[in-house]
């Protein structure tokens, strides 16, 4: 079916005083929202006082309870606050905040990355032996499986053969900071090698023999200190693609297993030294979500301010990583978590990536890097750039300002590096973009930003597709009832065909299990390319039925809803669950009293959950949607006959007392009284929509995009008679 034709006419949105914010030059990137990172409060580096529960089971259950020597494992990384003096560019653990010192470094200079330790690896082996005996070392002996290709275990089994690789990248290469040989690391990856209890030590040695080689070359030069990134890999399992070619609601791994194995790998990672956490190499989305979740859990649990680089890899010339987003909705699907640096890495060579770091480029609201291959590989696997002809092919990133830190990936070698660093010193790093107007940008496999939408009628608004909702389709529902999943998709199909821009998915009823056909929609649905392009709204009366659909999202999606209705504790976990996970909220005008019928009500319910959502939460107002409730007109009753006229005004007042919010409804509510007379119903819900989004800025709606009205479609006295009720 073709698409919508385009809209004759498009209508301008209502302005409120906000609306003329004018965009300001950015100091920094955007900071996450705890106390440290808001106040730049330098991480002390004593990780021995890091005593939450969880970050201490984990040291409990290693394998690394002493060192060689019997001595208890180093935690701590302090140093004397007078050991180089207080000006950039020097710089002192425990002293300087690091994201002061990186954002003036990536605003003075690109700074340099290292290049790949698998490649550097494979050149040592050419020369030296290193085969299985080498890799089990003395620790490893009587493995029972081989073991030969898990490069993360020589930081146990070879320290030196490490250490000189990160030794040549930063003396060699110049680089400002290394990844730490951890790219496998996790208990997941490590399965493969039967090594998953060695997860934090592969990852604390990983760290700390990085710390020791960047200490060594800082005090060969304080002007120049170095820096460890924490590598965190995308691990060998995908949470978005099935790798079943039968059944595409089968996965072979769950979020919280991914959180939990990341999580792992971190509380290593820093005990271990580190000062920056990648997480890199990132070919589905849904991976990047659970690491960055448990990155913010660790920093939580912390209280520590660590800087957060997200690196994305997109594997071919389509633009679009292996579980098929594109690089804007990548970004909009990890932005939440405020990493400081994003960029992309891996798959490609550096020519063939210029398109994608453009569009990047254009649209990141922090710093950017690349680290790219070099060149495309061989027939045997190999790559064929040499250090110049790699350099030369980053010089049009340079040339526009695309980049703040740059670096090589596979093939690429400390050569490579310093023919990089020196063309790089010649050209300015990127300016970071101005700060605006936020705005609510939402992604599936493409990215949507809300308040730019125009809807195929020519209005500032949003649809939501109502079809995949049990309540709004009695089709719908029987195909649900039934099991029937590919035929279900079929009607989330022609919604995207029809015009919604997002699709609404609620399997509530009281004779299907909806924790479970939730998970089982959203896991096919993810995977059908036609529906997967649009953002969700994951729509439950129970809030755990909208967290398991959740964490089967790759994209940035709508919860809806919660309430107050709940009280204001409940409320707020909620609430700061689902910031968490980046997700936008609907947020329903109940509160512990009941629901808002009159204009008052729903102007003082949504004004209370809007401070506490803001203020307390620190949940972004761009990502509130607000629902003061559609309730049915025309029913004869007096108490009912301002309903419309209320929803309408409180939407003003509404968006005049809370910026950036959206206002929604359900609009087949309405004219529920008279259902089974479709054109009376869709008569009154264009006219309602034309008043409500042209006068009072309503933004979002519940609707049938199919049989949608324009005003000019409805017949004049039906129109005057909507107008009147």
């Amino acid at each position: 079916m073709a698409p919508p034709p385009p809209p004759k006419k498009t209508y301008p949105k209502v302005q409120f005083a906000y609306d003329a914010i004018q965009p300001k030059p950015s100091t920094e990137p955007p900071l996450p929202t705890s106390y440290a990172a808001q106040n730049h409060v330098p991480n002390p580096y004593v990780n021995s006082n890091l005593t939450h529960e969880k970050i201490a089971a984990i040291r409990a259950k290693s394998t690394m309870v002493k060192d060689d020597n019997d001595n208890d494992v180093n935690l701590d990384y302090s140093q004397p606050s007078d050991l180089y003096p207080e000006s950039f560019p020097h710089f002192v653990r425990g002293r300087d905040s690091l994201r002061e010192y990186l954002t003036q470094l990536f605003t003075t200079q690109i700074a340099i990355y290292d290049g790949a330790m698998g490649t550097m690896i494979q050149n040592y082996s050419k020369r030296n032996k290193l085969e299985e005996e080498e890799y089990r070392g003395n620790k490893f002996r009587e493995w029972g499986c081989n073991v030969k290709g898990n490069n993360d275990m020589l930081s146990i089994t070879q320290p030196q053969i490490i250490q000189g690789i990160y030794r040549a990248y930063l003396e060699e290469g110049g680089s400002n900071m290394i990844g730490t040989n951890t790219f496998s690391s996790t208990t997941i990856a490590m399965a493969d090698y039967e090594m998953e209890d060695y997860a934090y030590e592969l990852n604390y040695e990983g760290a700390r023999l990085a710390r020791e080689v960047c200490d060594e070359v800082t005090g060969k030069d304080p002007t120049k200190p170095r820096f460890v990134v924490g590598a965190i890999g995308p691990t060998n399992r995908t949470g978005s693609i099935s790798p079943s070619v039968e059944d595409p609601s089968a996965r072979n791994v769950t979020f919280d297993e991914l959180v939990e194995t990341y999580f792992e790998q971190i509380v290593g990672l820093v005990d271990g030294g580190s000062d920056i956490l990648m997480v890199e190499t990132i070919f589905d989305t849904l991976n990047a979500k659970a690491a960055l979740y448990a990155v913010g859990e660790y920093l939580e649990f912390s209280g520590l301010d660590i800087p957060v680089f997200v690196s994305g890899t997109l594997v071919d010339q389509s633009g679009r990583t292996l579980s098929g987003q594109t690089g804007e909705a990548f970004y909009a699907s990890i932005r939440h978590a405020k990493p400081m640096c994003v960029g992309l890495n891996c798959a490609l060579g550096a020519e063939h990536m210029v398109p994608f770091v453009e569009r990047l480029a254009n649209c990141v609201e922090c710093f950017m890097h690349v680290y790219s291959n070099a060149g495309l590989p061989n027939a045997m696997g190999g790559y064929d750039e040499t250090p110049d002809d790699m350099a030369q092919n980053y010089k049009t990133f340079f040339e526009n300002g695309w980049l703040n830190m740059v670096g090589g990936c596979c093939g690429s070698t400390p050569p490579h590096i310093k023919a990089i660093r020196e063309l790089s010193a010649s050209y300015q790093p990127r300016k970071l973009p101005d700060v605006g107007r936020p705005k609510m940008w939402l992604s599936g496999l493409e990215d949507l930003v809300v308040d730019d939408v125009h809807n195929h009628l020519g209005y500032p608004f949003l649809n939501v597709g109502e079809r995949c909702n049990i309540a709004g389709s009695i089709r719908f529902k029987k195909l649900m009832m039934a099991g029937d999943y590919g035929k279900a998709m079929d009607i989330a199909k022609a919604q995207v065909e029809d015009g919604a821009h997002v699709i609404d998915i609620n399997v509530d009823d009281g004779m299907l299990d909806g924790l479970a056909a939730m998970q089982k929609f959203v896991k096919i649905a993810v995977t059908e390319p036609e529906i997967a392009k649009v953002p969700f709204m994951l729509d439950a009366s129970k809030f755990e039925i909208v967290m398991a659909g959740l964490k089967w999202c790759q994209g940035k999606p709508i919860v809806n809803s919660i309430s107050l209705k709940v009280g204001e504790e409940l409320f707020k976990e909620q609430a700061t669950l689902l910031k968490k996970h980046g997700a936008a909220v609907v947020v329903m005008a109940f509160d512990e009293e009941g629901q808002a019928a009159t204009e008052d009500e729903k102007v003082r319910i949504c004004k209370r959950s809007y401070d506490v959502l803001v203020n307390e939460v620190h949940f972004p107002p761009e990502d509130i949607i607000f629902d003061p409730n559609v309730l049915t007109i025309g029913t004869g009753m007096e108490e009912h006959s301002n309903y419309g006229v209320d929803f309408i005004r409180a939407c003003k007042t509404i968006k005049e007392q809370c910026p950036y919010v959206k206002i929604s409804g359900g609009i087949s509510n309405l004219s529920f009284g008279f259902r089974g007379v479709m054109k009376i119903r869709e008569s009154i819900h264009s006219v309602f929509l034309h008043h409500a989004i042209l006068e009072s800025g309503m933004d979002v709606g519940i609707v049938n995009a199919k049989e949608m009205l324009a005003l000019s479609e409805v017949e004049p006295e039906i129109k005057e008679a909507a107008d009147k009720l």
